[in-house]
């Protein structure tokens, strides 16, 4: 029989494995020219189809470029003070109609009142409750609204003047309406507290105003710490009953958060205006 016949290897020829590829030859299923990461072309071009388009994710698996949207937020962050502003109206509401029916939540807002009254030393809760008086806060708003006038927001110190200027004209005829007596003197009067409505739109109206100027938001805490500090005085040196204090606040925290509304609109506006179109 006569038998195939063999490639016949020469003493000369040192080659014994399979041939090598020659330089500038395409091969299907190699690999991207000069290391080009495509696993289609040899060229280099991104590939048309959508699979070998799609960039691998943690440990080379098939990953999503953009983003996957979540699921949506319940309460947006540009609603928040609104809906902040809705319960603190709605809290007063509920605390108004408790003093005016002499509800439940008034009966224990007397017996929490006769375990805090008259606790610690008289002449720190005096202190903090002066922090209340006007002569003491409308000072620190003045300072607020001057550096504001310096720097050139008149929109926010018109805003915060409002604000300041609304709290008489709420709490006067709250006092009179409610005709609640205070702790410790039978006369009426005390609902809600001025004193905490003063301390919270001057300290806070005064953070408003300078917070735009600061690295870190550090008056917002100053402001809180010399708001609750007021009330805490006033509650328990006998001003005031706790349900005041907590009126006061929720008034006046509908009145900063409708401010601060104002000044966020505003700047987005001007910010808006300036920005050119593409």
């Amino acid at each position: 029989m006569r038998e195939t016949p063999r490639s016949r290897v020469t003493v000369g020829d040192s080659r014994q494995g399979p041939p090598q590829l020659k330089p500038g030859r395409a091969f299907a299923h190699t690999t991207g020219a000069s290391g080009s990461g495509s696993p289609h072309r040899s060229d280099g071009r991104p590939p048309h189809t959508p699979r070998g388009a799609r960039h691998t994710g943690p440990g080379g698996r098939p990953g999503t470029t953009p983003p996957v949207p979540g699921r949506p937020a319940i309460f947006p962050a540009e609603r928040l003070p609104v809906f902040s502003a809705l319960g603190c109206a709605l809290l007063f509401a509920l605390i108004t109609w408790q003093v005016r029916t002499e509800g439940p939540l008034l009966r224990l807002d007397e017996r929490i009142d006769r375990h805090l009254v008259h606790h610690g030393p008289s002449w720190l809760n005096q202190a903090f409750s002066d922090l209340g008086n006007m002569q003491v806060a409308l000072p620190v708003l003045a300072l607020a609204m001057g550096y504001a006038l310096w720097r050139g927001s008149r929109f926010d110190v018109g805003v915060t003047a409002v604000a300041m200027a609304a709290v008489p004209a709420l709490v006067i005829p709250l006092k009179d309406w409610t005709a609640r007596p205070g702790p410790l003197d039978p006369s009426t009067g005390y609902f809600p507290s001025g004193h905490s409505a003063t301390a919270m739109v001057a300290y806070g109206g005064a953070a408003l105003l300078l917070t735009p100027y600061t690295t870190r938001s550090r008056p917002v805490p100053v402001a809180v710490i010399l708001t609750v500090a007021t009330g805490t005085g006033l509650v328990l040196h006998g001003y005031h009953w706790p349900l005041d204090v907590l009126a006061s606040w929720c008034l006046c925290g509908c009145l900063l958060l409708i401010a601060s509304l104002c000044v966020s609109h505003r700047n987005r506006r001007r910010s808006s205006s300036r920005t050119p179109d593409c």
